[in-house]
């Protein structure tokens, strides 16, 4: 269960430290004093998606942390599975801080984990009931999930899902296998023919850069030969070339080298700068040589070129994408060849993936039917409890031929709540109070096989008065006594049910809100609840009613 609630700097909470008990927890106050930022401040321990608004104005960073103990042994396993085991057993350690750049760091006895995992710690912690549930319950298309859950499903879910799913890949790789003859053969032509054209041009990759360098040089060969002959013969075709000025040096300091270290290091210099006019003048021959080319060769280069300007003009920007598109065609065009060999295949598969996905259709359509009348009637029972004993419901399940992903089953929930009328759709039929009453009989069936340790209730008593909020009350508090239970209320019956409560109020300082949590007991309880019957017109009249409340409650509770 939820034993502390610690808030900071989330919304209009400046700080609050709330620690819970066992039973009812009812939390009142004024609307817009914050009784929605516990129920978000919950969300978020969660791993619920968060807002970087929910940080207070002002604050860098919001932060909430909580601490369960008397934890189920499915959640001990899950953080072992998770290596987050905590230093005292049955307890973990949950803290989410929010900063104001929408960063969250979320933590698990002290570990970093992400929200991700917190919402895998989620069933097990506290299930929230709020307007987001009596929306699905309006939603014929979730009716399926509420009674999967109560049937639990989940085994032959997970094991049926998987071939739905491997079916719909069959179904359309068999639908594109099955094109037209003659559009099959087609493009087995296309492809034949753009692979002939590739293949026969022997691509190589780099050849594109080696060709175009020849190119340049063919294009300005006229400049290259008149620059490297006049270079070559100032090297060594002159009397005066630079190589037999520089042998000469050389040879002369050569001489002397040995007269001081000065001399030899010129001699040295003298030998290397030889050295490097012959390897220049050896460079220009051989640059020369390439210079050199037969009208042939160049028509070959150019034709080349054009050749691979043609190919990338059709099938790619480089060769590289030329030689890539290549490779796809091949598969393809094996693909298409092999078509009849192939479909046949997926065909064989499919039909025996199919009668496999019937029979496991057809056990859930059995699991839901057989579920559907006990939750019948385990609802109407609850329904009785709640001030519906007239109301009549059922649990529809109607199964047909064509599978979807959750077998070939649709469920609606129908009801007739006066006698005499035939049953309709929930939605079509329930006001909001009575949906308020199905939606809390349908939880309180389905969280009783549910290792989840708190249950939240939020505004459950939307659209209710009189002697139905009464039965409200008094079934909250009967699921109080068997699993903690909080829940936000307007309601001065369910008030006063609880086993405690705690007020949520908003005051004013300076040009700042800020909202406190005091847990409520003796006079301050009763004056609350008198809040909650008349106002702020709080008569002696009024008290009396409150005290005669909270007398009465303590009285069905003993």
């Amino acid at each position: 269960m939820l034993s502390v609630l610690h808030i900071e700097n989330i919304a209009v909470i400046e700080r609050a430290d709330i620690e819970l008990s066992s039973g009812l927890t009812v939390l009142t106050g004024e609307t817009g004093a914050g009784k929605s930022i516990i129920i978000d401040s919950l969300g978020a321990i969660l791993g619920q998606r968060t807002s970087r608004e929910l940080v207070r104005a002002g604050a860098a960073r919001g932060f909430v942390s909580a601490c369960f103990t008397d934890i189920a042994p499915e959640l001990t396993e899950k953080l072992r599975e998770y290596e987050l085991e905590g230093e005292e057993t049955g307890t973990v350690y949950i803290q989410r801080q929010l900063s104001a750049e929408g960063k969250n760091t979320c933590r698990v006895n002290m570990k970093p984990v992400s929200a991700a995992v917190l919402r895998e710690l989620a069933p097990y912690l506290l299930n929230i009931h709020g307007q987001h549930d009596g929306q699905q319950l309006m939603d014929e298309r979730c009716h399926i999930d509420f009674l999967d859950r109560f049937a639990e499903a989940d085994g032959l879910l997970a094991e049926y899902e998987p071939m739905y799913r491997e079916l719909l890949s069959l179904k359309k790789q068999i639908t594109a296998l099955e094109r037209s003859e003659s559009e099959r053969l087609q493009r087995i032509d296309m492809l034949e023919f753009h692979l002939e054209e590739i293949e026969s041009a022997a691509l190589q990759v780099g050849e594109e850069e080696e060709l175009n360098v020849r190119k340049t040089i063919f294009d300005n060969a006229g400049r290259l030969v008149s620059a490297l002959e006049r270079a070559y013969a100032a090297l060594d075709q002159e009397e005066s070339s630079a190589c037999t000025l520089l042998a000469d040096a050389s040879h002369a300091l050569s001489e002397i080298a040995g007269v001081s270290p000065a001399l030899g290091s010129l001699s040295e210099r003298a030998a290397e700068l030889r050295y490097l006019a012959e390897d220049l003048r050896s460079e220009i021959i051989a640059q020369k040589e390439q210079v050199d080319f037969s009208r042939e060769e160049q028509t070959a280069v150019e034709e080349r070129l054009d050749l691979i300007y043609r190919l990338k003009q059709k099938y790619g920007a480089s060769v590289e994408e030329i030689l890539a598109y290549a490779g796809q065609a091949r598969a393809e065009l094996q693909t298409l060849q092999d078509a009849d060999e192939t479909r046949e295949t997926l065909r064989v598969r499919y039909r025996e993936l199919l009668a496999q996905a019937r029979a496991k259709a057809g056990e859930l359509s059995k699991l839901r039917m057989e579920a559907a009348k006990r939750l019948e009637a385990r609802i109407v029972s609850e329904l009785a409890d709640l001030d519906m004993a007239r109301v009549q419901l059922a649990v529809r399940v109607e199964s047909g031929t064509r599978l979807a992903a959750n077998g070939v089953d649709t469920v609606a929930f129908l009801i007739s709540v006066n006698p005499g009328e035939a049953l309709k759709p929930l939605a079509k039929v329930a006001s909001g109070g009575e949906l308020s009453r199905v939606m809390l009989a349908m939880k309180n069936v389905l969280t009783e096989q549910e290792s989840v340790g708190t249950l939240v209730f939020d505004e459950i008593d939307t659209g209710v008065s009189g002697r139905a909020a009464q039965r409200i009350a008094h079934k909250l508090s009967a699921i109080g006594g068997k699993k903690q239970t909080l829940c936000v209320t307007h309601l001065p019956q369910i008030a006063a049910m609880g086993d405690h409560h705690l007020l949520i109020s908003k005051s004013v300082e300076g040009d700042r809100t800020y909202t406190s949590v005091t847990p409520l007991t003796g006079e301050a309880r009763e004056a609350e609840v008198a809040r909650m019957l008349a106002g702020d017109e709080i008569t002696d009249t009024t008290l009396r009613n409150a005290r005669e409340l909270l007398v009465r409650a303590v009285e069905r509770t003993t």
